[in-house]
């Protein structure tokens, strides 16, 4: 016998009892009701990780807004703390020095509100506006002439922080003489 024989006889078809017992259309429908049950599950879980993937997402967004949050309340508290030192140096200013002193305690502070400045605060300007609770705090009144209810005098600076006031400006207010 040749090598083709001999693979001949080793191969034998064998009849699958199992297979011609089965109900072809039986087991088809069967598959589909798997295939179908499967695709349900599989979108229920795509839909499960894309909801825990937007709330993974909303959460880093909430995450880092409240660490700007802290990050700004902390930094206005520092303001807030420096400014009786920039109230000093406006005082000093004000009782005259001699100019070498004057000109240090100026260079000082000028850097001192440059660096609050980077930071977010601004110095609120009173001259010539209109009385503004939300900005000014009223000291007194002053008799001028001119329209009521001006700011005339500054007393004290006001600041502001990134849009909200951390202390207001005190101020006197104009108001017509009385005749």
């Amino acid at each position: 016998m040749n090598d083709a024989e001999e693979k001949n006889e080793e191969v034998k078809f064998v009849a699958d009892d199992e297979a011609t017992n089965i109900d072809t259309r039986g087991r088809i429908t069967k598959l589909r009701e798997e295939l179908k049950t499967c695709s349900e599950e599989k979108k229920e879980y795509l839909d499960g990780w894309q909801r825990a993937k937007a709330d993974h997402i909303n959460y880093k967004k909430d995450e880092a807004k409240r660490l700007e949050d802290i990050a700004r309340f902390v930094t206005a508290g520092l303001a807030s703390d420096i400014l009786p030192a920039l109230d000093s140096f406006d005082l000093a200013l004000g009782h005259g020095m001699n100019s070498e002193v004057e000109k240090g305690v100026l260079l000082i502070r000028s850097q001192l509100l440059d660096i609050l400045k980077k930071r977010g605060l601004e110095v609120l300007t009173t001259a010539g506006k209109k009385f503004d609770p939300a900005f000014h705090e009223a000291i007194g009144e002053v008799e001028a002439d001119g329209e009521e209810g001006m700011v005339a005098e500054e007393i004290q600076k006001g600041y502001m922080f990134r849009g909200a006031v951390v202390r207001p400006a005190r101020v006197r207010i104009s108001r017509k003489p009385v005749a």
